[in-house]
């Protein structure tokens, strides 16, 4: 039988390719997401064998419960937890950033992911077997203007993966935390900018950035190990993006 991989935020960008990677590889994939008319289409083109369109908001935690509640027998033994949906809002300094995307963001890359990784780590110690891979981001760890409340929750991110390996020690489960630098080619600045397409775009002039394929590729990499392989964290950047200076501000 094939294993099942549930790979959420995959209507667009990093989930959208990880799908297609993860079936090419072989998976039967749960995509997850909102729209469920993306995910439609996914089925459509990788085959209703291979691909279970589920629609969910993983912010709500009663659509995320009914969502696992109604997969079909044969979707529910999940054996790869993919959580990528994740999102930022805004680049305004803390003072003067919109205190509602502040929680929009923590529900989505924290409560969301937690409660889902909640409701399906018990399944997987009960057979022993199973594997988390979570998205962070290279801001978990490289502070910059503007990421406050993004940058910290890919910190949440990174620790949480981290803690999660410590408890699971005794066990056959792995978890990984992919930390991508800038990469094009997702909605992920367009939601930031909200709906600003052009300043988007500005981003990625001649930046070479990585793009979603190079995430999906390193997805199935990481996933194709061997069982007593452990990849604990991984950091990606395009080689354009690199470090600078610490700024010192003089008066």
């Amino acid at each position: 039988m094939k294993k099942v991989a549930l790979v959420t935020g995959a209507s667009a960008g990093f989930g959208k390719a990880i799908v297609e990677k993860l079936v090419s590889d072989g998976f039967q994939v749960v995509a997850a997401a909102r729209r469920l008319e993306k995910l439609q289409s996914l089925q459509a083109e990788l085959g209703r064998e291979s691909v279970y369109p589920l629609q969910m908001d993983i912010t709500k935690t009663d659509q995320v419960d009914a969502a696992l509640a109604s997969l079909p027998d044969e979707w529910k033994a999940i054996e790869l937890l993919v959580n990528n949906a994740g999102l930022a809002l805004g680049l305004d300094k803390a003072y003067e950033a919109d205190f509602s995307d502040w929680m929009t963001m923590i529900n989505t890359n924290i409560v969301g992911l937690t409660y889902l990784t909640r409701q399906l780590l018990p399944q997987m110690v009960k057979k022993n077997s199973g594997m988390v891979i979570n998205l962070g981001s290279t801001a978990g760890t490289v502070p910059y203007p503007g990421a406050n409340v993004y940058g910290a929750s890919k910190a949440f991110v990174k620790q949480f993966s981290l803690n999660l390996r410590a408890d699971l020690a005794g066990t056959k489960i792995r978890v990984t935390n992919i930390e991508p630098g800038l990469c094009e080619g997702t909605e992920f600045s367009n939601v930031r900018f909200k709906g600003d397409d052009d300043r988007a775009n500005k981003l990625y002039q001649g930046a070479h950035a990585i793009k979603p394929e190079d995430i999906a590729n390193t997805v199935s990499w990481i996933a194709g190990q061997p069982e007593h392989v452990n990849i604990n964290r991984i950091e990606i950047m395009p080689v354009s993006q690199s470090f600078g200076p610490q700024p010192v501000y003089r008066d």
